[in-house]
């Protein structure tokens, strides 16, 4: 897989280690794992953005088709906020998931890059007559994430001024650190409850705003860091969590549908769950002794197969964190299962900070 632009650009500090993450070669480990974790949580991290992709959506129809293509309303988005979707087949089956912005003359939508060619492939085949223009902006724009309880303050020490901002709202912020961007749109995360942000960044701005971050504070962090950052906060991800066989409901995604927006692909199958009240599982967290099982380990519940594991990470060394999908009559908070022969209970998503900081005392 390509390197992504920061990686290509030699960043500084050098990750100790770099692998494949979500359809590109990034940073893996800056200094360690459970360090950048502890950022992410308590201090501020920054990270490489660089396996996400972006379109441009234009033309007069652009609003019209798109949301008639996704599962959530794009229709009555106003300018500068965006919303997360699922993208289905017919059979109501997930093909992909995407956040998609209303830019005024534009709708942006981002996506993983392993999932661009099916994206891309979707939109083709759906767009007839439909006046829509498709055109790729990885090539232009790549991106940067911070998160973590100081991450404004360490925003404004780089001199990147943002105002109070809701959760997936997007506005250009003006740039006067020695960075010397002249503006860059900044995103605010979709969990309200956490302080994350997204700088959407033309390559030649990359690595400048980068090396300004870490200067005031900020901590690199990798895709191991982010990847129990994801698990913990119970964000399932496409290709792992989300696997082709999956439906809308069983995943727990309520914000990607919107039951009131009109006629889509796959809408058919989706309301049919709803009417008939709910799926046989749910996709759920874990807390496992012992050592970290593989994905795809089968949960046991008195004997009995109840679920899979479908992504895991570990805190320390004393205990694993997964997700999963887990039949919905033993899927209640505190149940205690078996995966792969180790003891294991049911938790809620997101972990709490009490659980989190149960578990990093004991590694």
């Amino acid at each position: 897989m390509e390197l992504t632009v920061l990686q290509s650009q030699g960043e500084v500090p050098r990750p100790a280690a770099v692998a494949e993450y979500r359809g590109a070669t990034t940073a893996s480990s800056y200094s360690g794992r459970d360090a950048e974790f502890a950022a992410l949580r308590s201090g501020c991290g920054v990270y490489d953005l660089g396996y996400r992709a972006k379109l441009s959506l234009t033309g007069g129809d652009r609003v019209r088709w798109l949301n008639g293509m996704v599962t959530n309303n794009v229709r009555d988005l106003q300018p500068g906020h965006g919303v997360y979707a699922f993208l289905l087949n017919p059979q109501g089956h997930i093909l992909g998931d995407l956040y998609a912005y209303h830019r005024g003359e534009s709708i942006v939508v981002d996506t993983d890059r392993s999932q661009l060619e099916t994206i891309l492939a979707t939109f083709d085949h759906y767009i007839i007559m439909d006046d829509v223009e498709v055109k790729n902006l990885s090539d232009e724009m790549t991106a940067l994430g911070i998160a973590g309880p100081k991450a404004r303050s360490v925003l404004a020490a780089a001199g990147i001024q943002i105002s109070e901002m809701e959760s997936l709202e997007v506005a250009d912020a003006k740039c006067t650190c020695d960075c010397e961007c002249v503006s860059c749109p900044v995103v605010r995360g979709d969990d309200p409850a956490i302080e994350s942000y997204e700088l959407w960044l033309a390559p030649a701005d990359l690595k400048k705003t980068w090396n300004a971050l870490l200067q005031h504070g900020g901590t690199p962090v990798g895709s191991e860091a982010l990847e129990l950052w994801r698990i913990s906060s119970g964000i399932p991800l496409f290709g792992m969590d989300i696997r082709g066989r999956e439906l809308p409901q069983e995943t727990e995604q309520t914000r990607a549908l919107n039951f009131n927006k009109g006629c889509y692909v796959g809408q058919e199958i989706v309301e049919r769950i709803r009417s008939r009240g709910a799926v046989h599982r749910k996709f759920s967290g874990f807390l496992v002794d012992g050592s970290q099982p593989e994905a795809g380990t089968k949960i046991l519940s008195a004997e009995k197969e109840v679920g899979e594991v479908t992504s895991v990470s570990s805190i320390g060394s004393a205990r694993a964190v997964a997700l999963g999908y887990i039949r919905r009559e033993v899927s209640t908070p505190g149940r205690e299962v078996t995966v792969g022969g180790a003891k294991a209970s049911v938790v809620p998503l997101p972990l709490s900070g009490e659980i989190l900081g149960k578990l990093d005392s004991q590694g």
